[in-house]
């Protein structure tokens, strides 16, 4: 709730639209042993408390079909990581919720195939898409953004965001 509060007063001084991301879950652990989150309905409650309390979309990741529904009845926008946005299961439960989609393209997949991926979402009845762009993956810890890929995917007629987040300068 602090970040949330610090965050969106940051961004409405500054007139930025902004959408609030969270996991409820953090199922992508290399550990084992490692915190995955404090419950699935207590950690989505906190998220949909976000979006009264400061009146913004919330966002966050679904890992598996079964999550989809679920999710959908606390946050505005259901998230595909980059290493599921293939997965055709979860993105057919993700689109029956009516929800928009965010689907984060892979370091592994070309912009070229990410038409796949919302044609899976929009042929299941849902056409509110959206497309991240994460960069790719060249090597070991050569994660390289080709801005070439962003007109590529806009081409698919959904809106296409840069996550800056992996953005690394030289």
């Amino acid at each position: 709730m602090h970040i949330a509060e610090r965050i969106v007063n940051i961004t409405n001084r500054l007139q930025i639209p902004y959408i609030f991301k969270a996991s409820y879950r953090k199922a992508n652990r290399s550990r084992l042993d490692s915190f995955t989150g404090i419950g699935d309905e207590t950690a989505l409650k906190l998220l949909r408390k976000v979006r009264a309390e400061f009146g913004v979309p919330v966002v966050t990741d679904i890992h598996a079909a079964d999550e989809a529904a679920l999710a959908a009845q606390y946050v505005d926008v259901l998230q595909i990581p980059a290493f599921l946005c293939r997965q055709t299961d979860l993105l057919v439960a993700a689109a029956q919720t009516g929800k928009v989609v965010n689907i984060k393209k892979g370091q592994f997949v070309s912009p070229d195939a990410m038409q796949f991926a919302v044609d899976k979402v929009k042929q299941s009845g849902n056409n509110k898409v959206v497309l991240t762009e994460r960069g790719s993956m060249f090597g070991y810890q050569d994660l390289i953004v080709d801005f070439r890929g962003i007109p590529t995917m806009q081409s698919f007629g959904v809106p296409v965001v840069l996550d800056c987040t992996t953005l690394v300068a030289a």
